[in-house]
């Protein structure tokens, strides 16, 4: 009967709170995570989730990067006299030079056929530039780009188009 009594006394308040809070309410007394806390805390784990999703990504993007850098260097290397380093330039025109790799079409002694060649090169749609050598010989040099891997196909692309059968890669590194 005790017991009765006491559910008669508990059950009515119960039934008060149910309404207010749920089962929450409970979880509160029994010192447990509420319907709110376990709702950030998956918000919060799916959060981490697509950053490390994002980090993985990026990851895999450097890594056949670099794999695509070393396929293109290890070519480079087949081809002897592909890239010639920047060294050889005058400081004004490496200076100058906005990206670190150009496409070089010619390297002209008399600084007119240079002109004529750049011209020639942006009638087939090149835009060119000319690039001073220390010994006095001017280079025309097309595509700039600061990738190794785009130099490489741009020059492939002159090459197989006919345009200049010969060009090589500037490497514009200081």
């Amino acid at each position: 009967m005790r017991i009765v009594k006491r559910l008669a006394v508990i059950l009515p308040f119960v039934l008060l709170i149910l309404p207010l809070g749920g089962c929450d309410v409970f979880r509160r007394i029994a010192g447990r995570p509420t319907s709110a806390d376990i709702e950030a805390k998956r918000e919060l784990i799916e959060t981490e989730q697509e950053e490390h999703r994002r980090r993985l990504d990026s990851a895999a993007a450097v890594r056949q990067k670099i794999a695509d850098s070393l396929a293109i260097m290890d070519s480079l290397s087949r081809m002897k006299d592909t890239v010639i380093e920047s060294r050889e330039l005058s400081e004004e025109s490496r200076l100058a030079l906005s990206s670190r790799y150009y496409v070089v079409i010619g390297a002209f002694g008399n600084p007119a056929n240079a002109r004529k060649h750049a011209s020639r090169a942006e009638e087939n749609g090149y835009p060119a530039v000319l690039i001073r050598y220390r010994n006095g010989f001017t280079a025309v040099g097309i595509c700039p780009s600061d990738s190794i891997s785009e130099a490489f196909r741009s020059m492939k692309s002159v090459r197989e188009d006919g345009f200049c059968p010969d060009a090589w890669i500037l490497d514009n590194r200081p």
